[in-house]
């Protein structure tokens, strides 16, 4: 993957724009194509788009024209950020019951910027070398978000936390 450190930070920039916009766009246009790609609710599991969608098109953008190997490190970046997602917004809204936007917000920035610096400090050749698996388990996750979207299991990560009582769906 080539370096190119001004650029990648503008596509930061304009992914973490992209994201947070991505944030308000089916509040404003409520429809089945803006809900594949803006949180539909307040769940944990809907927050992933956010990191989802600008964390593929950006690795997608920054390695056009390159191997397919160049995309393995922004696959396995994009599950970790993904996760980072989930785990973090986990520990704040529901283990310790915060409700906070600005921490949700903080969140956000911190997992996508070490999505990108992860994509960089991951391009190493046992990770290239596992790039078209990198990749499937990325699409996967992307079904994912999709399918859940519109046919969320029960469960904690996917229950609308701005309309119940978070403390009231942990079973003690």
């Amino acid at each position: 993957m080539k370096r190119r450190p001004k650029r990648t930070f503008l596509v930061f920039l304009v992914a973490l724009a992209a994201g947070a916009a991505l944030h308000f766009v089916y509040e404003l246009l409520p429809n089945v194509f803006t809900a594949l790609f803006s949180p539909v609710q307040e769940s944990l599991w809907e927050h992933v788009k956010l990191i989802y969608w600008p964390m593929l098109c950006a690795g997608l953008f920054l390695t056009r024209g390159e191997s397919k190997e160049t995309k393995g490190p922004w696959a396995l970046a994009t599950l970790i950020a993904a996760a980072g997602v989930l785990g973090l917004g986990y520990i704040h809204r529901i283990v310790l019951g915060g409700e906070s936007a600005a921490v949700d917000v903080g969140i956000y920035v911190l997992m996508l910027a070490l999505g990108f610096v992860l994509a960089r400090m991951l391009d190493l050749p046992v990770i290239r070398s596992r790039a078209e698996a990198l990749m499937l388990l990325a699409l996967a996750l992307g079904g994912a978000v999709v399918l859940f979207t519109f046919l969320p299991p029960d469960g904690v990560l996917f229950m609308d936390l701005e309309r119940a009582s978070t403390w009231g769906s942990i079973p003690y």
